[in-house]
């Protein structure tokens, strides 16, 4: 039988290369053709989606899945493709921030029109001046005059430039922030389910705008948004000009309309106690939380990544640092504390998926050193499967819903990194949501934090924290399941409420006893659904 091509490893385990025996089908585009453009609805048409929208009170999920390309209407719908992004004849410049790039992939998305006439940025990581990657950059770019390679600051020995991001700038005098979870190769776009974070068309600031000082903005709000998004391009620009163009344009564009918090790391050591309004990594997300109401009740947070790295082998980081800043909520009244889940696809479900284990290069962690062995047996009450139907997987709580509900996305193996408070343990009260590129390590999310107050953080990643607040002050935000919106049904008269769409079906299936997390680097000769296995 044959067997897929392996990958190269990263520094964290996650999102390797393509191999050279990659089927050709992985490597080139495959969308089809973008359909012609809608005509405009008429403006009392819209007139009427707007007061609708506000009788209801219910909103879009702010996150959105990718389309799966192998998987019919009805699971794709209200899903985004790369065309979708990048399709607008308007985009005059792109920033692309990403781990792996095919730039002839990227290029394609772009308007026929116009792809030769954007102004394209690719921001890198690959500082070695002989790595392979940096390599088959520089041979493809020359192909596309339109396209300007930036090789991002890298300090950290072991750390990686991990951010899934766009910049997009519009002759319109509008900019558009897309953060995301897939590299922009054919393979993440195609079979792996994602998401995606999409900002609104962001118009310039007014001249009276200009003058008001953002430094204590609340956070959530855009202005807060637009501190810590242009602090984190700063970041690029440590040692020599990379960034600073974008900074200087974005600068002058109105974020108001952005409804988030920015979670984002950049490698350094930085200071708890510094000035700065801007925390990275589990820092940032305690900050944020501080201002994020939790449910008084028990909660489950469900951490849901692509790879799993070393953590240590005791719980001392996981507990004691980072759960405890997923902890965290606003408010002085005690809270019990949440029960932690970790989401992860077993190697059955590698087998099963889209790809079989062609999307197993994807996906990440390792159980055979002592250090591993410990850190599975410390994990494993944790885990919990993609897919929630292994028939060795433990049996589904008896309290939960009668009827599981399917995401659509059990078949597409995970890529999307997703960290969900559940608040009361239900799909129907969630406190809040991350769409991030980190997954589970210490180089994504900073190391504990030392006793001189600093973090020392390793990896470029960027996320979007969300969550009901934002959008009312008695909103709820309630899962939902192969649609972006809430049914009319759903929602009472002037109820306010927020849709999650989700990437998993729910109630989760905590592994069985002799469950174990797919791991790539070890031989599975079980043949998946096409008849291959892997062979490390």
């Amino acid at each position: 039988m044959d067997r897929p091509s392996k990958r190269l490893a990263s520094a964290d385990g996650d999102d390797e290369p393509l191999g050279k025996h990659t089927p050709l089908s992985l490597l080139h585009a495959v969308s089809p053709p973008l359909k012609k453009r809608r005509p405009t609805a008429p403006a009392e048409d819209k007139e009427a989606d707007v007061q609708s929208s506000v009788r209801r009170r219910h909103f879009k999920s702010p996150l959105r899945l990718t389309r799966i390309r192998n998987l019919p209407p009805e699971m794709n719908k209200d899903t985004v493709t790369l065309n979708d992004i990048l399709g607008d004849p308007l985009i005059a410049e792109c920033w692309e921030f990403n781990y792996l790039h095919d730039i002839d992939f990227l290029m394609a998305a772009f308007d026929p029109d116009v792809r030769h006439l954007v102004k394209v940025h690719v921001v890198h990581g690959f500082w070695k001046r002989e790595d392979p990657h940096r390599l088959a950059l520089q041979e493809v770019a020359p192909r596309h005059p339109n396209v300007t390679l930036h090789n991002a600051f890298m300090p950290e020995m072991f750390g990686t430039h991990h951010s899934k991001m766009m910049i997009l700038l519009r002759h319109d005098e509008t900019a558009q922030i897309v953060i995301h979870t897939a590299n922009m190769i054919v393979r993440d776009w195609a079979n792996m389910t994602q998401a995606a974070w999409l900002s609104p068309g962001l118009p310039l600031m007014k001249p009276s705008q200009q003058s008001s000082s953002q430094e204590e903005a609340a956070i959530g709000s855009g202005a807060k948004f637009k501190v810590d998004f242009l602090n984190y391009l700063r970041a690029y620009d440590t040692r020599r000009v990379t960034c600073k163009p974008i900074i200087d344009e974005l600068a002058r564009y109105d974020f108001s309309a952005i409804r988030g918090s920015l979670i984002a790391s950049v490698p350094g050591r930085h200071k708890l106690s510094d000035s700065s309004p801007t925390r990275w990594g589990w820092a940032a997300m305690e900050q944020a939380l501080k201002a994020v109401p939790v449910s008084a009740a028990k909660s489950d947070i469900a951490i849901q990544i692509s790879s799993i790295a070393t953590l240590g082998p005791t719980v001392s980081w996981l507990k004691g640092t980072f759960f405890r800043a997923l902890s965290g909520g606003k408010g002085t009244a005690p809270q019990p504390p949440p029960d932690f889940k970790v989401v992860f696809p077993t190697a059955d479900e590698i087998r099963k998926s889209l790809d079989g284990y062609g999307s197993g290069g994807s996906i990440h962690t390792k159980i055979s050193s002592a250090q591993q062995v410990k850190q599975l047996a410390y994990l494993k009450p944790m885990l919990c499967h993609w897919a929630n139907d292994s028939a060795d997987g433990a049996a589904l709580d008896a309290d939960a819903d009668a009827a599981v509900k399917e995401a659509g996305r059990k078949r597409a193996a995970p890529h999307v990194k997703t960290y969900v408070r559940y608040g009361g343990r239900s799909d129907q009260s969630i406190d809040w949501a991350l769409v991030t590129s980190a997954n589970l390590s210490r180089q994504a999310w900073g190391e504990a934090a030392s006793s001189a107050g600093e973090v020392r953080v390793s990896s470029y990643e960027m996320g979007v924290l969300v969550w009901p607040g934002l959008y009312a002050e008695d909103a709820t935000m309630r899962a939902t399941f192969l649609t972006d919106s809430l049914a009319d049904g759903e929602v009472e008269e002037g109820e306010a409420a927020v849709a999650l769409r989700m990437p998993y079906s729910l109630p989760l299936q905590a592994y069985g006893k002799d469950e174990v997390p797919w791991v790539a680097t070890t031989n599975h000769l079980a043949p998946d659904w096409r008849g291959q296995v892997w062979e490390a």
